[in-house]
């Protein structure tokens, strides 16, 4: 009778972690709190053009893993400018010889398309891919895994936000950042000129109704607070905020927490010295092959538009560059590695 009881039990947990594993929204309670010193370690580059490619980059890569496989999308850089590709494998391992879609022969289509992030968004049932086209832009598809489905980009808005045309300077308008929370969807975008943006709408009205465009966060120093911010849930109620600066060493990037999307945001680990992650806590088997951590995303826990990762696990793909490149930025030889923390609290 009791080994039947514990096969009952074992069978119902059993089934409950499956779940949780295939459901795109996870409700975490961590562990520990994350650390205000963070430690990582980094591999070798994991993903990079191969020899005679068109593309001297991949760049600002987004993340996801669904139906046993990963799924990145990334900024591709060349001589005729940025545009967008998918890339899929099913181990990290393996990521070096991923197949690999230019997704500029799709829907998509030529011209200006760079800085994309990945989510699916439950309400519609639709995955959702965001990027700067000149405007805040976006494509659907009803399955991540056919690439070719990809819908003509749509813009989030009519024209830039009056607020960042009086604030962007001598800067431009790029990485928008999509994070829902039950009742409302924000982005988050930045400016070059030291400035965080937030707007927002409601998850009825996603994608329509992007307003109430604010600074988020600022910076007198525009190296700082540059680009590339990424807002993720803990699963606690909880928000992490990252955002990458320029310092001394190369590209690093500042952290900071909230309860509150639309709130006030806490310094976590927020310096060069003492960087989210950075060269200064972020270790290299043999020599570092890049000093600068730089555009990339969190590895995720579920894949939808509440954007949540495991404070216990994380993983973080990123963009490095040789230490001794040189020469046009466009055209800069940027490759894709993943760092791991160390230092976990769990």
């Amino acid at each position: 009778m009791l080994s039947s009881i514990l096969l009952t039990a074992l069978t119902a947990c059993t089934s409950a972690l499956a779940a949780a594993i295939l459901s795109p929204n996870h409700n975490l309670t961590p562990r520990a709190a994350l650390p205000t010193n963070f430690e990582w370690s980094s591999s070798a580059p994991l993903i990079s053009p191969p020899p005679g490619s068109p593309f001297a980059a991949y760049k600002d890569p987004s993340i996801v893993y669904y139906n046993g496989a990963y799924h990145v999308f990334v900024s591709t850089a060349s001589s005729t400018g940025y545009k967008l590709a998918h890339l899929t494998f099913t181990d990290f391992s393996t990521a070096s010889t991923a197949t690999v879609t230019d997704l500029s022969t799709t829907a998509i289509g030529p011209g200006y398309r760079a800085a994309p992030q990945i989510f699916f968004f439950e309400p519609d049932n639709l995955w959702y891919l965001v990027f700067q086209n000149g405007n805040a832009a976006y494509s659907t598809n009803p399955d991540i895994s056919d690439p070719t489905g990809w819908s003509a980009p749509k813009n989030f808005f009519s024209s830039v936000p009056s607020i960042i045309t009086e604030n962007i300077g001598n800067g431009f308008w790029l990485d928008m950042w999509v994070i829902c929370d039950e009742t409302n969807c924000y982005m988050f975008s930045s400016d070059d000129n030291g400035h965080l943006y937030r707007s927002e709408t409601t998850v009825a009205n996603f994608p329509a109704g992007f307003t109430n465009t604010v600074i988020a966060l600022s910076d007198a120093n525009k190296n700082a607070l540059f680009e590339a911010s990424n807002v993720y849930a803990l699963g606690d109620g909880t928000y992490l905020l990252l955002v990458e600066a320029i310092g001394s060493q190369g590209r690093y990037f500042r952290s900071w927490t909230s309860s509150s999307l639309s709130g006030t945001w806490t310094p976590l680990a927020d310096s060069e010295s003492n960087p989210f992650a950075g060269a200064a806590n972020v270790a290299f088997e043999g020599a570092a092959w890049t000093r600068s951590i730089s555009h990339g995303e969190m590895v995720r826990v579920g894949y939808d538009q509440t954007l949540t990762i495991d404070p216990c696990n994380l993983r973080y793909l990123y963009q490095g560059i040789d230490t001794a490149a040189t020469g046009d930025y466009d055209l800069l030889p940027w490759k894709l590695g993943l760092i791991t923390q160390t230092d976990s609290a769990c």
